[in-house]
């Protein structure tokens, strides 16, 4: 019989979340760095057809989404889709996809907190990259060591800044192609003039008519994805996660076919895809339209030339700061969540006078601070490697989260229960997404990301070797 070591009701996590919180939090987690930096390399692989991409992805992450929200609105507790994986498929499910799941964001803390560094040096390049990201680092921790409301707080207005831009550059892109001030090549035709749809071919020597770039270019986008899982990690601090999961669950379909289906129809639009670089994306060719713009302010003419990219660069670190926000979050409530089953030290358990597990956050941020240094010493080689973790981690993520919906439904079932909110075309959409993430992994050994591919056997075998040792020292101490 399994156990786990929940703490009494005066030490647990408090419901502090609201449903503005919830809601802007699941919208701030499929907008991030991967929509505003990440399109352009798909676009070089993809064309056009990358719009096609985007969908697809949304619909396999929506189904994702509706099967771990399934099992929090049944099961609101913190440690989500480990605890369900602990609980419905075996303690080293349990282990494995908890820990698997912080270090796949101490891995993406990394990474966000070294791109904020970047950003304030585009404004203040004397100031050392790894100073302003010491910075941010201190002040991110110590607002979530506060209250749940202050991080429900900030990330209610870091997505409300994601969003109010995301919709800015919409509108103002249909401006440019109702107008024709978007000039000559702004045209709907350029969505299958330049190659077609799908420029790049999976058999022709030419690359020319197929398949073969959307297949590359899938690999790059289902990571933009991630961090949706973020709903299920607030269910044990929302104050009414039987309301506020589903309907923020259920909006990530549509919130995916507006911010990132119809941006990219509007912003391919803009200009022919060839024009995009790996270094760019179509974002960035619509604030460059602006540059012929000017108004008059105060009696003076401000040309839009001055403030392109300091506006695109705000915009940026406030995705990376609405991510590395969610690091901590996410991977303090993940240890809190080990330490109750007994798969994490207790110590991890501890909350402070807020109800915030702030062993958990100072732990997490240890390791995130090492990752601080490593960035400051080790080559950018290093950082690749590292990033490929993140990759394989993610695709872990995401298989075990549908094979524990199987289990999980299968458990109710015996049980003689109904959920509450039932995942969607169970058990298909399971299969399907099984199948697709596979897939994935075949695309990503076929197309020479064979390094992610190649990690996670290992990666999994070391997960197994931490598990027997945890459990020999709870044997021990039995």
């Amino acid at each position: 019989m399994k156990q786990t070591n929940e703490a009494p009701e005066g030490q647990k996590l408090r419901r502090g979340l609201q449903n503005r919180h919830i809601q802007l939090i699941a919208l701030g987690g499929a907008i991030g760095t991967g929509l505003f930096l990440g399109i352009g390399p798909a676009a070089v692989l993809a064309g056009p057809s990358v719009i096609f991409g985007y969908a697809l992805a949304g619909i396999i992450a929506f189904f994702i989404m509706r099967q771990l929200g399934e099992m929090v609105v049944q099961e609101p507790v913190s440690g989500s889709f480990s605890h369900f994986a602990y609980r419905y498929w075996g303690s080293f499910a349990g282990f494995a996809s908890g820990w698997n799941y912080w270090v796949l964001y101490i891995l993406v803390s990394m990474s966000e907190l070294t791109a904020i560094g970047i950003y304030v040096h585009f404004w203040w390049p004397e100031i050392p990259l790894w100073t302003s990201s010491l910075f941010f680092f201190l002040a991110i921790n110590a607002l979530n060591l506060t209250s749940v409301k202050v991080y429900g707080e900030v990330e209610f207005w870091f997505s409300i800044v994601k969003v109010i831009a995301i919709i800015a550059m919409i509108i103002f892109g249909i401006y440019l192609l109702v107008s024709g001030s978007g000039g000559e090549q702004a045209s709907i035709q350029n969505l299958w003039n330049d190659g077609g749809f799908f420029p790049k071919g999976i058999f022709s020597s030419d690359g020319k008519g197929g398949f073969q770039g959307l297949f590359a270019a899938i690999t790059l986008i289902m990571f933009s994805f991630g961090g949706l899982e973020l709903i299920g990690i607030t269910a044990a601090e929302a104050e009414s996660p039987e309301k506020t999961i589903p309907k923020a669950t259920n909006q990530v379909i549509y919130r995916i076919l507006i911010f990132y289906v119809g941006a990219l129809v509007i912003l391919f639009s803009l200009s022919p895809w060839k024009n995009i670089t790996t270094d760019s994306s179509p974002f960035v060719m619509v604030f460059e339209s602006l540059k012929g713009f000017q108004f008059s302010f105060l009696g003076k003419t401000i040309y839009f030339t001055s403030i392109i990219a300091n506006a695109l660069n705000m915009i940026v670190l406030t995705a990376a700061l609405s991510v590395y926000n969610s690091c901590v979050y996410s991977n303090s409530r993940m240890l809190y969540g080990l330490a109750e089953q007994g798969n994490a030290p207790s110590f991890l358990k501890k909350l402070n006078k807020s109800h915030v597990p702030i062993m958990a956050i100072l732990v997490s941020s240890v390791f995130a601070a090492i990752c601080i240094i490593v960035n400051k010493l080790i080559p950018k080689e290093a950082l690749g490697i590292l990033m490929s973790l993140v990759v394989s981690s993610l695709m872990i993520n995401w298989l075990m989260i549908s094979i524990t919906h199987l289990k999980f439904r299968k458990a109710k079932k015996a049980e003689n229960v109904k959920t509450k909110f039932p995942s969607f075309i169970y058990p298909l959409s399971n299969y399907i997404c099984l199948i697709f993430l596979v897939g994935i992994l075949v695309i990503m050994w076929v197309t020479g990301m064979k390094l992610p591919v190649e990690l996670i056997p290992g990666w999994i075998l070391l997960l197994y070797l931490c598990f027997l040792l945890v459990k020999r020292n709870q044997q021990k101490q039995a």
